[in-house]
């Protein structure tokens, strides 16, 4: 495809959030089912659940007017036949998601096309796609070798061909990435897929330095969150025990 601006997107989760999303230049908001683990304190992102993500993607949706909004599909949540599918992509739309985020490659494709054909845009997600963290033996690089590399190309072709209007690939060699990109014509979005893609996403808790803990190889940290907000909650529980909050400023006469 044609160089362009490269496209950000971050996650969110909640109306708040959105809201300094929504006033920055960030280009896109994912809300992912990764709320069942940053916010929800979940293992993996199995435990989402269609409730869930309902709730998150409307609060996204008031707080960000002005975004793409794109929410995951949680867990089986469109292997299910079609009516239950379709029931399930009209909630998460109707709460004010512009498009729907679908992992897994080509035995997605024929639903994948029939949502398309429906007329709701459809991200794919190929790579690491933590729904299948079990079956994938872990949170590791997919793609290393020839044959698994070539069959992540094969799906991207696949899911291209069904309608997907991007491609978010997780966690896959930085070489692959780049192959994949030159061979598609929709932009593709990369974490931890190196910097040839049309775009980076990050998660909003893990690019602020929320989780010190978490620290791994394809992750920029932008600010010490954790420390900074944690001296901010020190600092207010000091003047409370000291008696200098509230002061004559912050009370009533």
């Amino acid at each position: 495809m044609a160089a362009r601006e490269p496209i950000t997107l971050v996650t969110g989760y909640d109306y708040t959030t959105a809201q300094i999303i929504n006033a920055s230049t960030i280009d896109a908001i994912l809300v992912g089912d990764s709320a069942a683990m940053v916010i929800h304190g979940y293992d993996t992102t199995i435990n989402a659940t269609i409730e869930m993500m309902v709730a998150h993607v409307a609060a996204v949706c008031r707080g960000a007017p002005d975004k793409l909004v794109i929410v995951d599909m949680p867990f089986l949540a469109h292997r299910h036949d079609q009516r239950h599918t379709m029931a399930a992509i009209d909630t998460l739309m109707k709460a004010g998601a512009n498009a729907v985020k679908i992992e897994g490659g080509r035995a997605h494709v024929d639903i994948i096309r029939y949502i398309v054909d429906s007329g709701i845009p459809v991200m794919g997600h190929l790579g690491l796609t933590p729904q299948s963290v079990h079956q994938l033996g872990g949170f590791r690089v997919q793609g290393r070798d020839k044959i698994a590399g070539q069959s992540i190309l094969e799906d991207s072709k696949l899911l291209a061909e069904a309608g997907c209007f991007a491609l978010l690939l997780e966690l896959v060699p930085a070489l692959l990435a780049q192959r994949i990109t030159k061979h598609l014509l929709i932009p593709t979005i990369g974490i931890g897929a190196g910097p040839h893609t049309s775009g980076q996403v990050l998660v909003y808790q893990d690019l602020l330095g929320m989780n010190p803990g978490f620290k791994p190889k394809f992750l920029r940290t932008y600010l010490e969150g954790f420390e900074l907000i944690k001296s901010a909650l020190d600092n207010y529980a000091t003047d409370v025990r000291t008696g200098r909050f509230p002061g004559p400023k912050e009370s009533f006469k």
